[in-house]
């Protein structure tokens, strides 16, 4: 079971990096999630 977790996990991370090809991507893909955030509380 703990290695189910941790293949589940590592997947999840992996597609999340695909998305975003440079840390300059990952750093403009948190920043959009959190205006999405604070759009939607507002």
């Amino acid at each position: 079971m703990k290695i189910l977790c941790a293949m589940l996990i590592m997947l999840g991370a992996s597609l999340t990096m695909l998305g975003c090809n440079t840390v300059k991507g990952a750093g403009q893909d948190v920043e959009n999630v959190g205006d999405a955030m604070k759009d939607a509380v507002n």
